[in-house]
């Protein structure tokens, strides 16, 4: 188990934007963010989970290139914990920062308008930059606006490059390349994978509903979670990371969830834990009809005595490549709760929960983490391709 402390978090999604926003509203449990948003499916509207403070704009000199809506949405991220960085890079050196992002939209909305307009007026647009849609947008644009010279790079692994870029930061560390990495993830809204989802018909209408029977696929949402990643001794640690690529589908889960159990055991072997040491488990639960069924059969397997835990998915959607950075960073805001209650992010979704599935021991608003005690918490992400991916948090031993 190498040591890897998480030293500060900047995060915004549909709940607010920082810490103190984001935590109350899912605590909280609150549903209100999903709301139903047209313009971009035709002749739909689903629930989403838009951001929707405002972003901080990008000024030159990265402004002609670097300036769109997840760019955005990663500086929004990254102001918040600015300071610790600015700190780390005065301590180690420019060069000794590096930074490892996950994302699968970068700037493709951009780009989609851009072509869209060049399809219909046989011009680009005077604003269309073909750097929009290049997938290392947002970790390039994240060194140049903090001028760092150390690694950077992007993961565009679906729905697990948060959770990947968190285990490629760790490695970065081992290795001696860095000092400190800011890692995490981040996407936005776009047409392109809303419509892809939609024609695969995978999304739900109205709210999704987690591990329910009457479950009818995903929300989608948006969102930026980034990390200062260091070996310095922090408030959360990050105890062991586990991922497997099983290949069995190109858009569905092996049915029998083998891929995600080998994740979950490696992340348990590598942070050197037995299963009935995690206090808690971040589901991805997606609330589709085969992700659902598929991870309830491997958490049964793997926690054959039971874990709390829940989906999160019904409060702010699912947040595509930043989803395990995200879940990730509530598993976070958990164990360092200002109120000291140590809170869990809640299970909360209509209707009667699929008798179907193995039972799962859901939590419920108000359920706490155990006082006095070390405590454990495990983040699950899967993807398309057979790519899953699941972390361990903990307080900093």
């Amino acid at each position: 188990m190498s040591s890897a402390y998480l030293n500060a978090l900047g995060v915004t999604c549909t709940l607010g934007s920082g810490k103190a926003a984001v935590a109350a509203a899912l605590f909280a449990g609150d549903t209100g963010n999903l709301r139903a948003e047209a313009g971009w499916i035709p002749g739909h509207a689903p629930p989403m989970g838009a951001v929707r403070t405002s972003l901080p704009a990008i000024h030159a000199p990265w402004s002609d290139h670097r300036d769109n809506r997840c760019n955005r949405l990663a500086l929004a991220a990254a102001q918040e914990l600015e300071a610790d960085i600015r700190a780390a890079i005065a301590r180690f050196g420019s060069d000794r920062v590096g930074v490892v992002i996950g994302t699968s939209t970068g700037g493709i909305e951009e780009a989609t308008t851009g072509v869209a307009a060049w399809r219909e007026h046989g011009r680009w647009p005077d604003d269309y930059r073909y750097a929009h849609q290049e997938l290392a947008g947002p970790a390039e644009f994240l060194a140049e606006w903090l001028d760092l010279a150390g690694p950077c790079h992007v993961i565009s692994t679906a729905c697990t490059a948060g959770a990947r870029a968190l285990l490629s930061a760790r490695r970065m560390l081992d290795a001696g390349l860095c000092d400190a990495v800011l890692c995490g993830g981040v996407d936005t809204l776009a047409r392109l994978p809303l419509n892809g989802f939609h024609a695969l018909e995978a999304m739900d209408h109205e709210r999704c509903k987690p591990f329910a029977r009457e479950r009818r696929g995903i929300n989608i949402g948006e969102a930026a979670a980034l990390f200062l990643m260091t070996r310095e001794q922090g408030p959360v640690q990050l105890l062991g990371g586990g991922a497997s690529s099983d290949a069995y589908h190109m858009s569905a889960p092996d049915p029998d969830g083998n891929g995600a159990v080998a994740a979950m055991r490696a992340a348990l072997q590598d942070a050197q834990l037995a299963p009935e040491q995690i206090d808690y488990l971040n589901l991805h639960g997606t609330a589709t009809e085969h992700n659902d069924r598929m991870e309830s059969r491997a958490v049964a397997e793997v926690f054959p005595h039971g874990v709390p835990c829940a989906s999160t998915k019904a409060l702010t959607g699912h947040t595509l490549a930043a989803a395990g950075a995200l879940e990730a960073a509530f598993c976070w805001l958990s164990l360092t709760d200002e109120s000291a209650a140590r809170r869990l992010p809640p299970q909360v979704a209509d209707g009667e929960t699929d008798p179907q599935l193995p039972a799962l021991h859901f939590v419920r608003v108000g359920d706490r983490l155990a006082a006095g005690r070390p405590c454990r918490l495990m983040s699950n992400s899967f993807a398309f391709g057979g790519n899953n991916a699941s972390l361990i948090l903990g307080d900093a031993a």
